[in-house]
């Protein structure tokens, strides 16, 4: 059961997110924009299947996440890239990335909640805040949204359940699907939103990012099923299931030279304190 998720929510240049993006993984647009931000999620009774409910984990976890595109053994694929995760739980620090698909950071999670309200802290292992978010429900969608209803926001999201995770490893990612098997959706009106992902100013320039709306879930029956690992072809235009032998002297993907260093796991060592998970 997932207990409560928010979904924060940012609008992006989609030229600055591509350089942000490790290829070949590409924006996907929305109204023109590229989308990102942070899922908080809190899980209960999280077992294999047959297991009893009694036998099931409690956990907070986040990620940041970025809505892309990529073709997948000669098929276009569509969900989100996930840059960094958090979590509160030991289980998914010391297991994650070796007996199931996604590499956590262990930090401390402070939610407060009632029926109408949400606000979460997220805190890395070196007293740095992560995640910072306070909101409350709203009728509607703020209007300076890019999403033009909630339905429609509802609707781009849950296209996104397939998420693909950095490793330790360039051009090997750990795949996740979602099932929710219900779903419903409020809209948050946001009072507070920090993220050290989306606020680090070198790799967001200012003008590049803004807070777009947040969206709350609640009691979601679902299941997780992995997906194959992906890795990036011989010729780095694509993305295969197939493990591939890069060569010495194999060219860089297209417009390397001219980008940042790919992001790969994240750890608290790479955030940039501008106050907030990914």
């Amino acid at each position: 059961m997932i207990d409560r998720r928010v979904l924060l929510n940012y609008r992006i240049d989609p030229e600055v997110l591509r350089r942000v993006l490790p290829p070949p993984f590409k924006p996907k647009l929305y109204a023109g924009y590229g989308v990102g931000g942070v899922c908080m999620i809190r899980f209960s009774h999280l077992r294999p299947r047959l297991v009893p409910a009694s036998l099931g984990l409690k956990s907070e976890n986040a990620a940041h996440r970025i809505a892309v595109q990529w073709v997948q053994d000669g098929e276009q694929r569509e969900g989100v890239f996930i840059p960094r995760r958090d979590t509160n739980s030991w289980f998914n620090k010391t297991l994650g990335g070796r007996f199931f698909p996604g590499i956590f950071q262990r930090s401390r999670f402070e939610p407060r909640e009632s029926d109408s309200s949400v606000s979460l802290r997220i805190v890395r292992s070196d007293g740095g805040t992560e995640i910072a978010f306070v909101g409350h429900v709203a009728d509607q969608l703020p209007p300076t949204s890019i999403f033009p209803s909630l339905e429609a926001a509802a609707g781009f999201f849950s296209l996104g359940a397939t998420g693909y995770s950095a490793t330790n490893t360039p051009g090997h990612y750990h795949g996740m699907e979602l099932h929710s098997l219900n779903w419903t959706v409020l809209p948050l009106t946001i009072n507070e939103a920090q993220s050290c992902f989306f606020d680090d100013r070198e790799r967001f320039p200012a003008g590049s990012v803004e807070l777009d709306c947040a969206l709350l879930m609640r009691g979601i029956e679902h299941e997780w099923h992995s997906r194959p690992d992906l890795y990036l072809s011989s010729t780095a235009a694509s993305l295969t299931t197939r493990r591939q032998r890069r060569s010495i002297g194999m060219p860089e993907p297209d417009g390397a030279a001219n980008r940042s260093e790919p992001i790969r796991a994240e750890t608290h060592a790479t955030s940039v304190a501008a106050g907030s998970d990914r």
